[in-house]
């Protein structure tokens, strides 16, 4: 069913891909791709890319006025019949919202042609004269790359609306939209605390009894976790660091494996966008250092190395205080890529299906077994390698905690003499 729900979802876009004159004659692999790893105004209904789940939008506009209305607001499905063989397809355009306050009106739009394209902005309408010198300009571009269409050519400053043909100057809003990472990082969340209550709930109910079935299995990750790599390593200040380094491990475990179901709730790629990454590398980054005792901090502003590696040039600190920045950048590097990486392989891989379907039948029936095939292996890949990189996270922050919080043996002149 998993195949067959990626099969369906990827169907869609794949075909709206193939809409437009320039672009009819395939599919559009990299569009595709950064559509379902990217994020979005809205969230795609289960077996389709054109009708959506609307999701709040939150902008201020360019004189400080804020304004919040359904993301639907912005887009609209068009109904296209081929005449020939009385087929209808459905594609999802972009729209022009009108809000009034204060007797002003305001318009944003969604466009797919501009500096901001796929961002909520604010547009004003251009006079004939400015439309004109705009349109000039997009076919000068064109003759200059043959290969680029006038409806394509983003012009810094305006907006493109395919719909009407026509230019908006745009304005890049201050904005706090619900969008379908919010959503998805707001149900990670719900759901790591969901299974940590419950299994509170059950001790508090049960005493020590040991939990079975599901809380068993929650009960084991914990111990695991907990026995096997923060306390290994971080000794008695374990119970300090605990709380944020499990939260850390089934945060990421969960958006790891939400991440795989290619229906709401999942689908949303959130450890393979770097932004997710780097504010949880950040969170480690500022853990470290505010615990970091006296013995952390000397070895960074004054190592133990020949004086001439630290003065009158500070060459060993600057090289410390850059190791400081480079360890939580490897976590976030390191996530993000091994995640982004899982599911560009597997998109393409599907991919080769609707790829391999210009050069026949037979072709076509190859590729669909691969594909499969290939697919399912690197799905149940996906899923170990989303606990490993949750353990591997977790494993070196505690690591990084525990260089900043150990503390180091001291022995006197006395007791080298003795020895």
């Amino acid at each position: 069913m998993l195949l067959a729900a990626l099969l369906i979802g990827f169907a869609a876009p794949a075909r709206a891909a193939g809409h437009g004159d320039s672009e009819k004659e395939g599919v559009d692999v990299k569009e595709i791709i950064f559509h379902h790893l990217g994020d979005g105004y809205g969230w795609e209904v289960p077996f389709s890319h054109v009708y959506r789940i609307p999701l709040p939008v939150i902008v201020r506009a360019q004189d400080g006025a804020w304004f919040c209305f359904s993301s639907s607001k912005l887009t609209y499905v068009t109904v296209e019949e081929d005449m020939a063989d009385g087929k209808k397809s459905e594609y999802l355009s972009q729209a022009i919202y009108t809000a009034e306050k204060n007797g002003k009106e305001y318009h944003f739009m969604l466009p797919h042609v501009s500096d901001n394209a796929g961002k909520v902005v604010q547009v004003w309408p251009l006079t004939d004269a400015e439309q004109a010198e705009l349109h000039a300009r997009a076919i000068a571009e064109t003759k200059a790359d043959p290969k680029k269409a006038e409806h394509s050519v983003a012009i810094s400053g305006y907006a493109y609306d395919a719909t009407t043909g026509k230019y908006f100057k745009e304005y890049r809003p201050l904005d706090f939209s619900i969008t379908k990472n919010v959503l998805a990082l707001l149900i990670a969340a719900v759901v790591v605390t969901a299974m940590v209550m419950s299994l509170v709930r059950y001790y508090r109910r049960k005493g020590m009894k040991a939990p079975r079935k599901g809380m068993g299995f929650m009960e084991m990750l914990v111990n695991f976790i907990y026995e096997g790599v923060i306390k290994n390593t971080l000794g008695p200040k374990a119970p300090k660091f605990a709380p944020f380094l499990l939260t850390c491990f089934f945060f990421i475990l969960v958006m790891n494996l939400l991440g795989l179901i290619v229906i709401f709730p999942g689908g949303a790629n959130l450890t393979g966008n770097i932004a997710v990454t780097l504010v949880l590398a950040v969170l480690v980054f500022i853990v470290t250092n505010i615990n970091g005792n006296k013995e952390y901090w000397k070895e960074i502003l004054w190592p133990d190395v020949p004086i001439w590696l630290k003065c009158p040039l500070p060459i060993m600190q600057m090289i410390e205080i850059f190791g400081m920045f480079t360890k939580p950048a490897a976590l976030c590097v390191r996530l993000f890529a091994n995640m982004m990486g899982g599911h560009m392989i597997v998109i393409t891989l599907t991919l080769l299906i609707f790829i391999f379907a210009a050069f026949g039948v037979a072709a076509t029936g190859g590729s669909v077994v691969i594909s499969v095939l290939f697919s399912i292996f690197m799905l149940a890949l996906d899923v170990l390698v989303s606990f490993i990189q949750a353990y591997v996270f977790t494993m070196l922050a505690t690591i990084f905690i525990s260089m900043a919080v150990a503390e180091h043996e001291h022995h006197d002149a006395s007791e080298h003499k003795a020895a």
